[in-house]
């Protein structure tokens, strides 16, 4: 039975989506308005700090659950480069937004969440978006974040992670970074991946009347053309459901019953399992697409982004 807590985000939630909808702002102030809503909504959790950095050419912020160390003048330090001497390892986050909106504002609290329950640093991406930035630019942004950070940490582990489009994106950086023979990340932890930009799977019509995200595939289907621009959306980089996955590193997926893109963890779990990746899924009953923004208010967020942590902190250490 869902709980009344439960009951009340999803409801929460879908009339949210639904209102923001209805004002149908353009793009740059649709994106305006969601940073504004997630400052207020999502905030960092408590003990988590944040800091404005650029790796590897990309803006973004490093996000710590754990307090800075005084140097010898007792006054605590910081700067761009995030110390690592007393972290078993580097989380790099990837956000969601369907590859045309999001940022760091309306994702650092589940990233700063997520390193808290991981004991590490996060730094979480702003990577380019569509359409003024079509594929590959997303791709490029995270590869080359990945280098900065092997280049900056060559003998810190970095497990990724990365929810809904941010998902897809982490299973790209993972395929770029086997292809080119880097040191491979640790873990990937996948939050409700969006792995299929041609929108075939079952899912997006038997469960559009239950997510509150995506009612009708309208968004989704605008959003995979801005993004993926002259490239076809069956491409592995776009689809991490047409790729070659093996090689890829242990992987968790977490996905709720009540969303669209069901099939798209489902499917990608199975693949990845056929070809050799050892990989796990767990569904959540009753929970819709990335449920975990409710950290610290709803249980089931709580327990996975705990499990979450979990697993990325037992990657670190293997």
């Amino acid at each position: 039975m869902q709980s009344l807590r439960s009951l009340f985000y999803y409801y929460l939630t879908k009339r949210a989506v639904a209102q923001f909808t209805k004002r149908n702002l353009p793009l740059a102030k649709a994106r305006a308005a969601r940073d504004k809503q997630s400052k207020k909504l999502f905030p960092l959790p408590n003990g988590v700090t944040a800091l404005a950095a650029v790796v590897g050419g990309v803006n973004g912020q490093w996000l710590d659950p754990i307090p800075a160390s005084p140097n010898a003048s007792g006054i605590s330090v910081t700067s761009g480069t995030s110390s690592t001497s007393n972290i078993p390892g580097i989380l790099l986050y990837l956000h969601g937004g369907a590859y045309i909106q999001g940022s760091v504002e309306t994702h650092r609290g589940l990233a700063g969440a997520l390193a808290q329950a991981s004991s590490c640093k996060a730094f979480i991406a702003d990577y380019r978006l569509a359409p003024e930035h079509p594929f590959p630019a997303a791709t490029d942004d995270s590869l080359q974040v990945y280098l900065a950070l092997l280049s900056q940490y060559p003998s810190t582990p970095i497990a990724i992670a990365g929810d809904s489009a941010g998902g897809g994106l982490a299973l790209a950086l993972a395929q770029q970074i086997r292809d080119q023979g880097l040191r491979p990340p640790c873990a990937l932890a996948l939050l409700s991946p969006w792995t299929d930009l041609t929108l075939g799977n079952a899912t997006h019509r038997s469960k559009a009347s239950v997510d509150p995200f995506f009612p009708n595939s309208t968004l989704l289907h605008e959003a995979a053309m801005a993004y993926a621009g002259s490239t076809p959306l069956t491409h592995p980089l776009l689809s991490a459901q047409y790729a070659n996955l093996q090689g890829l590193p242990p992987t968790l997926i977490h996905v709720g019953a009540k969303e669209a893109l069901l099939d798209d963890a489902l499917v990608l779990y199975r693949n990845m399992e056929q070809q050799g990746v050892a990989v796990s899924l767990k569904e959540y009953p009753h929970m819709w697409h990335v449920w975990q923004v409710f950290v610290g208010r709803l249980a089931q967020a709580d327990t996975s982004v705990r499990e979450l942590g979990v697993f990325i902190k037992q990657q670190f250490v293997k």
